[in-house]
């Protein structure tokens, strides 16, 4: 019995650390105060009246012939209240389109010329020859097993 108790008194002893027991700091629970700022505030916006100008008489007009086949031009001319002029190009298909056009306070009125007639010059390629494929439709053999068979249980 002696031995019992002097082994469980030195458990106790060694189990008992030298070291004292840890402690941990606690916080305060963090706390918010509102804004110290107003919310925005905006005033209506104003909106100002657009500047009206006069109308002014012009009158411009310019080509390009280049090279590279570019040929366009454009004129146009007003008196301050209608606008008169047209403009030429030349398309892809070698016709030439020119476009004279009129505007005043009824409305835009355009009259399109087209000169010359389209010229579509044959294709330099020729398509590929075509035959048809050589396909042979693919033989199966029949499965050497046969498919397993389920049985369904009948759920409620």
């Amino acid at each position: 019995m002696k031995v019992v108790i002097l082994a469980a008194l030195v458990t106790i002893v060694a189990a008992r650390s030298s070291y004292p027991a840890k402690t941990y700091k606690t916080y305060e629970a963090p706390s918010y105060s509102p804004p110290a700022y107003e919310a925005p505030s905006y005033s209506a916006p104003a909106y100002e009246k657009p500047e009206t100008y006069k109308a002014e008489p012009y009158s411009f007009s310019w080509d390009v012939k280049d090279e590279y086949y570019n040929d366009y031009a454009h004129s146009e001319t007003s008196d301050g209240k209608v606008v008169t002029g047209s403009y030429r190009i030349e398309l892809p298909d070698g016709r030439g389109q020119t476009v004279t056009y009129r505007a005043d306070s009824n409305g835009y009125v355009a009259d399109v010329k087209y000169d010359g007639e389209a010229k579509y010059p044959p294709p330099d390629y020729k398509p590929a020859a075509y035959s048809a494929p050589d396909y042979k439709a693919s033989t199966y053999r029949v499965p050497a097993y046969k498919p397993p068979v389920y049985k369904t249980r009948a759920r409620y």
